[in-house]
């Protein structure tokens, strides 16, 4: 017969904060603003080169970049939060069931 005083040795998983969504969540609006901006230049790039539209000769910048970098940017800042709180609480969610 087991012991009734024995702790448990299945792992504790601790109670989510709203603390540490707002942490995770203002950590990817950094990462998802940098990010977008990086990748939607990519994509100007290559519209730019599938287009013939001519790059800047002097610092390479594709055509129309400003415009793809501020949409991938505000496109980031919505997108990468929201994916990185659904995977924590998913994660989360995911180790409570496999405890009990």
């Amino acid at each position: 017969m087991a012991n009734p005083e024995a702790p448990d040795s299945t792992p504790q998983v601790p109670k989510t904060t709203r603390w540490e969504y707002l942490g995770v969540g203002c950590f990817s609006t950094f990462v998802g603003f940098a990010g977008g901006g990086m990748i939607a230049v990519l994509i100007a790039k290559i519209v730019g080169a599938l287009a013939r539209c001519r790059s800047d000769a002097e610092t390479g910048a594709p055509c129309n970049w400003y415009a793809y970098m501020v949409f991938g940017m505000i496109i980031g800042t919505i997108v990468v939060p929201i994916v990185s709180i659904w995977f924590f609480r998913r994660g989360r969610a995911r180790a409570a069931n496999s405890r009990g």
